[in-house]
């Protein structure tokens, strides 16, 4: 775990909870002054541990009600097709997450989009348009019963 103490997870966990969390008060609640404290923080973020600091937006409140798991499998595995399905996902807002895994199919993509009619359009106009393409899987969430973005690092 690239020789992480105590201090550093807790800096790394406060962040996580809350990344405007100033450095004094990060400070006090891992009982260091508010030097060793940003140097820190800022030696986590040279390592590449920290690699950036985000506003996690409610969904719904933003117009985006529909959360879709999608399952992707490829015509077939040349590197020139997957670097293409691969470059073209990067370039969907919609996707959100996107993962090569092994199994049943080739990609799984989290795609975020305000109601049924624009998940339809980005399908059938988007997706499903690119050569790589074989067979699209769509699974829509109906509740969300655990989402987070915290890693436990302790």
């Amino acid at each position: 775990m690239h020789n992480l103490d105590k201090i550093d997870q807790q800096i790394l966990m406060l962040l996580q909870q809350n990344s405007k969390m100033n450095i004094k008060e990060i400070a006090l609640k891992v009982g260091l002054t508010t030097t060793p404290t940003y140097d820190r923080i800022k030696r986590l973020e040279k390592s590449g541990i920290i690699t950036r600091y985000v506003a996690e937006l409610n969904k719904e409140k933003v117009g985006l009600d529909l959360v879709v798991f999608c399952q992707v499998t490829l015509q077939v595995h040349s590197k020139k097709l997957i670097t293409q399905f691969e470059n073209a996902v990067e370039k969907m807002p919609e996707v959100i997450e996107c993962f090569h895994i092994a199994g049943n199919f080739d990609y799984l993509l989290k795609i975020v989009t305000p109601n049924i009619k624009s998940y339809q359009f980005f399908l059938k106009n988007k997706l499903s348009v690119l050569e790589s393409v074989a067979n699209v899987q769509s699974n829509f969430v109906m509740s969300t019963v655990k989402e987070n973005s915290m890693l436990h690092i302790a």
